[in-house]
């Protein structure tokens, strides 16, 4: 500590030194090594008030932008198109050009409103394809479906969509409503799979007595190819005005309810394994936790 403090006694001595090799234009580094100052907050005070050289200022690299964006916006360019040009953000061009005259409207409000529209179904379209191609390589991962994986996705269907018996009211049969044609599909291939055989299965429609009635029950018909004696009498929902349904126009085909006859063996089967499954998967999660 004593040698430390003698060998900095002369402050102003030393700090006169290097105001005076700052000024000859030497860097930090220079300077440093040059007076053998191994302190750096003793340099700092010895430098201070003293501006760095030129030389050793690092160039920024936007200045080039910046006069760039400065030219385009005297020309009479937007923020949008200087940013299309110089591919920089409309903040940093705000921060360039701010203090500059803004450009003369050349396009009526409604010109404008009608490009702006053009860029936004442009982007929506975009979208719309982004989202296809998202949804067809997904179905396309799926591939084949063995046997095992239809019987647990159809348990695993069953056991969210099925009607399902209670503590306070055991009622074991298998009866499967849903308006969505896929999962109806999807549930018909599964009977099958289990071994129901069609003569088991009845049909009816649950819809709204506004909708177009017989188109409904004849798409239903068609889709799962059943005889017109498997299907019951269409149960009508009555209309609500006070209700604003969103299940309206021709692709509204209400839902169709599946029940199973004599269809208790196969709840409690349904029942078995959808307990299975919950422990299997709280098994493989416990071995990924782990």
């Amino acid at each position: 500590m004593t040698e430390t403090t003698s060998k900095y006694a002369d402050f102003e001595g030393l700090r006169a030194r290097a105001v005076a090799l700052r000024r000859e234009g030497l860097s930090r580094r220079q300077i440093r090594d040059r007076l053998h100052v191994d302190n750096n907050d003793l340099l700092n005070r010895l430098l201070q008030g003293e501006p760095a050289p030129e030389w050793t200022k690092r160039p920024n690299a936007k200045d080039d932008l910046r006069a760039k964006a400065r030219e385009l916006r005297l020309q009479g360019m937007t923020y949008d198109r200087i940013q299309v040009e110089l591919g920089c953000s409309k903040g940093s061009i705000s921060l360039w050009v701010r203090d500059l005259p803004k450009p003369e409207r050349t396009r009526t409000r409604e010109q404008a409103s009608a490009i702006g529209r053009r860029g936004w179904e442009a982007t929506l379209q975009r979208r719309d394809a982004e989202r296809r191609a998202a949804k067809q390589k997904a179905a396309d991962e799926v591939g084949t479906l063995t046997d095992r994986e239809l019987f647990l996705l159809g348990v695993g269907l069953y056991w969210a969509e099925g009607s399902k018996s209670k503590p306070y009211r055991t009622q074991e049969r298998v009866t499967f409503v849903n308006s969505d044609p896929g999962m109806i599909e999807v549930f018909l291939a599964w009977l099958r799979l289990v071994g129901v055989e069609d003569e088991h299965l009845r049909f009816h429609v649950l819809i709204h007595e506004t909708a177009d009635v017989a188109a409904a029950e004849q798409f239903w018909a068609e889709l799962t190819g059943a005889e017109p004696s498997a299907f019951g009498k269409t149960s009508l929902k009555k209309h609500s005005p006070k209700t604003n349904r969103k299940n309206v126009g021709e692709n509204y085909r209400g839902c169709l309810v599946v029940r199973v006859l004599k269809g208790a063996d196969l709840y409690r089967r349904i029942e078995g394994c959808w307990c299975g499954i919950v422990g299997a998967a709280a098994r493989a999660d416990h071995r990924n936790r782990t």
